[in-house]
């Protein structure tokens, strides 16, 4: 696991995720827009282009006017009310997304004072892996991990031992 000292675990256990089931560097789209992560893409040598902030459960067919060899859903899938259509639409045929998972201790994360954030979703892996399959895509490679937050408390004990995020690796089936 490579270490890069300026970013958190989940971003960590994330890049180290790709460069795992991706060795090179590849041209990304990159669902949502620029973020931190986007930028840590971006130093580590890969091309990366972001959605420009449209509704995508709207407009699912707006990725289509991307080119990409591989497209990434990092914990944006949850935001949208059916990601199905979303799927289907992709422009590459390599996906590597990751969602947080539904926790037993914790409800779904809500922000009252914004509409955008908030998880309509969070998936148990299973449903995950069922909402790709349908969608046609093949999973190839599947990760789960912790995400502590440094707090006290019972949620935040749960939370160095529960896997918080699921990340996978697929390629279009059909």
């Amino acid at each position: 696991m490579k270490l890069y000292p300026s970013i958190g675990n989940r971003y960590h256990t994330t890049l180290n995720f790709i460069e795992e089931v991706l060795p090179g560097k590849y041209q990304i789209l990159d669902l949502g827009t620029p973020n931190e992560f986007t930028n840590l893409l971006t130093n580590n040598g890969y091309e990366v282009t972001n959605t420009e902030g449209q509704d995508l459960d709207l407009e699912p067919e707006s990725v289509g006017n991307y080119k990409a060899d591989l497209v990434t859903a990092f914990e944006i899938l949850e935001h949208l009310v059916s990601p199905f259509p979303l799927l289907k639409s992709l422009p590459a045929d390599r996906l590597i997304a990751t969602v947080p998972l539904k926790l037993w201790f914790a409800k779904a994360y809500r922000n009252d004072n914004d509409l955008w954030d908030r998880h309509y979703h969070e998936f148990e892996d299973w449903q995950f892996d069922w909402l790709l399959e349908k969608a046609g895509w093949k999973i190839i490679e599947r990760k789960k991990w912790v995400s502590p937050t440094g707090t006290i408390g019972l949620r935040s004990l749960l939370r160095r031992f529960t896997p918080r995020y699921y990340g996978v690796y697929a390629v279009r089936s059909v």
